[in-house]
Parts: structure tokens; C-alpha cells; sequence
């Protein structure tokens, strides 16, 4: 999904993206529609989909990003619930994709969900998309998957583009153990205590943030979570795309200097560095690595397990070598 504006409290939520994107990419959401009634060249008529729910990934960025199978999808389905319907329609009149918009989001999802549940109930098949990316991920529509399924309808998946997995594909971070935490608070108290409850936590740490308060989270993770690595990447999918590396307090001192980026932004924070008795841990797992392995293959192993620096594991991984066989 793409990342949005902090949600409102309840919990189906989600904003329409910010207008202050670049924009100048041939295949982003505002490229030319087909005329009105066209239809694409040698395009076959799409099957219907089973009566039920079906949770459809659009681009975040890229028009181009879209399956095929989501298509197929979308022009077989009797309706198509959204958060915004003029977010929405850009995307299908690029697709020549004509199936009513609903909108489903935070103001009206108590109201609209039952009138859904009927409809499908009914027979009908009703797609669900975010307004842009994989829905759930900090949008609408959780609690009309769980009553889906409680009412025993067909309830289905088509994947595709994710801002969380692109940025921390990116990032350059370890991504075998990952938690997103979406939005924290927005207030630097309550933020910092978001952040404390966070740094315990064996992973890495993929966020969305508004780059109006990009370096105010930058500065209070570097407060708590000291010296990690941070990767900062936007306008993700488009031509103006970018990811910038380095420690909490450098990427602080760049946005507060430079001033809030351009488009949408997720953060990608590495894991806690091991360090004191922790230490000792990684000695272990390197002298076990080390039985069966190179030295290089058993760093880059316990490097990639701990979410320790690399170098430093090395490093280490040379010493115990060299002790060792002395």
C-alpha cells in the first residue's frame, strides 16, 4: 500500500494521498484515459469473478504496476468499493475499467459495510481497493474482511504493489524479521513513548510518516533508539523516486536542514546493534558458524541473524578465527 496521512482514531481508515508529488512520469495515476465507451484493442470480455469479496492491490505510483489479474478482476466484479472515488476512477478510466464506485472509508464504513455484506450475500461480487496499494495495510477494510468470513462469504486476494515491502526491499536493511508500525502518534511524547515500546523489538522497523514530521521522528528515534541505520524513501514506483541512507541523527539533521521532502515518504529503521552481553551471543553463534563455514560466509550468516553491522561482525569473525587457530 501506499503510505497516507495519519488515520483518524477508528480503525477503517484512510486519507487521500498528498498533491505535492512530483508528477512528471508517462505512467503515473494521471496518465490519458481512453475515450469515453472505448474499449481496449482485441480485448476479450472479462469472466465474473465468485460472488463474494475480493481485496484487489493497486500501483502506488506507477500505473504500469497493475496485474493483470486485477484487471481481469476488476472489470468482471458488479462493484467496486473505494476509498475515494476520484482517486479510484483515474485508475479505471485509464483501464477502460466501468463498474460503479462505492465509497467505503472511515466517515461511512459503519453504514456501508452491512449494505456490502448484503450484496455479496446476495450473489453479487464486490471488489475492495485502497487508493493506492494493497488494502488493510493502514486503509480501510479489515472489518469487512473478518464479517466477510464470519458470514461465511467467499473472501479473496489478488497481491500486488506494496509501499511497506518496496521501501524495505530498498532500504538495504536486514528483511528477514520485519514489524510495520504504521503511523505513530504525532505529538513528540507520546511519539518518544511509541518509540520506547518499539526499540526492545528484535527486528527491523518499517513506518509511514508525513514529510511535514519527518524530522521530528528522525530526531526523537535517534533520541531513543540511538545510532541505527535509517533508510528514508519516496515517491516510490516513480520517476523521481529515492532512498536515503544513514544514522537516525544523520537523516535528522539533513531533513531539518533540508525541509520536508516531495511526495510520499516510509521510513525503514534497522535492528537493535547487539553490544555488551549481547555481544557474547554473537561470539557464540560465530564460533559455531565458524566449524562449517569460511570466515566470510560465517559473518555474513550471524550478520544476517543478530542484525549486527556486517563490518563489525567481520571483524569479529576474523579475531575468533585467528584466536582459534592459535
Amino acid at each position: 500500500m501506499k503510505p497516507q496521512h495519519p488515520p483518524v482514531d477508528d480503525v477503517d481508515a484512510g486519507d487521500a494521498p498528498e498533491d505535492d508529488t512530483e508528477d512528471a512520469q508517462d505512467d503515473t495515476l494521471e496518465g490519458d484515459a481512453a475515450p469515453d465507451g472505448a474499449e481496449p484493442s482485441g480485448s476479450a470480455p472479462s469472466r465474473k469473478p465468485p460472488p463474494g469479496l475480493h481485496v484487489v492491490a493497486t500501483p502506488i505510483g506507477n500505473a504500469g504496476d497493475i496485474t493483470l489479474r486485477a484487471l481481469e478482476t476488476l472489470k468482471g466484479v458488479d462493484a467496486i468499493a473505494c476509498e475515494d472515488t476520484r482517486v479510484t476512477a483515474k485508475l479505471m478510466a485509464r483501464y477502460q475499467v466501468r463498474k460503479p464506485l462505492l465509497p467505503y472509508h472511515e466517515h461511512n464504513a459503519a453504514r456501508m459495510r452491512p449494505q456490502l455484506l448484503a450484496r455479496m450475500a446476495a450473489g453479487e461480487a464486490i471488489a475492495l481497493v485502497s487508493d493506492a496499494g494493497t488494502p488493510l495495510i493502514s486503509d480501510p477494510g479489515y472489518k469487512l474482511v473478518r464479517e466477510a468470513r464470519d458470514q461465511g462469504l467467499h473472501v479473496t486476494h489478488l497481491p500486488g504493489a506494496s509501499a511497506t515491502l518496496t521501501a524495505l526491499v530498498l532500504a538495504g536493511l536486514p528483511s528477514d524479521r520485519f514489524l510495520f508500525a504504521g503511523f505513530l502518534p504525532n505529538k513528540t511524547g507520546a511519539r518518544r513513548a511509541a518509540l520506547e515500546e518499539l526499540a526492545p523489538v528484535r527486528a527491523t522497523l518499517v513506518l509511514f510518516e508525513s514529510a511535514q514530521r519527518l524530522a521530528d521522528l528522525l530526531a526523537d528515534a535517534a533520541q531513543v533508539l540511538g545510532g541505527r541505520e535509517v533508510a528514508v524513501a519516496r515517491e516510490l514506483t516513480k520517476l523521481f523516486e529515492e532512498v536515503r541512507r544513514g544514522t537516525l541523527a544523520e537523516l535528522a539533521t539533513h531533513y531539518a536542514d533540508a525541509g520536508p521532502p516531495k511526495g510520499e515518504v516510509v521510513v525503514v529503521i534497522g535492528p537493535p546493534v547487539a553490544s555488551g552481553e549481547e555481544a557474547v551471543d554473537i561470539d557464540a553463534l560465530l564460533r559455531a558458524a565458524l566449524r562449517t563455514l569460511s570466515v566470510r560466509d560465517a559473518a555474513a550468516t550471524v550478520a544476517e541473524a543478530s542484525g549486527a553491522p556486517r563490518k563489525q561482525v567481520y571483524q569479529r569473525a576474523l579475531e575468533i578465527s585467528k584466536d582459534d587457530a592459535g
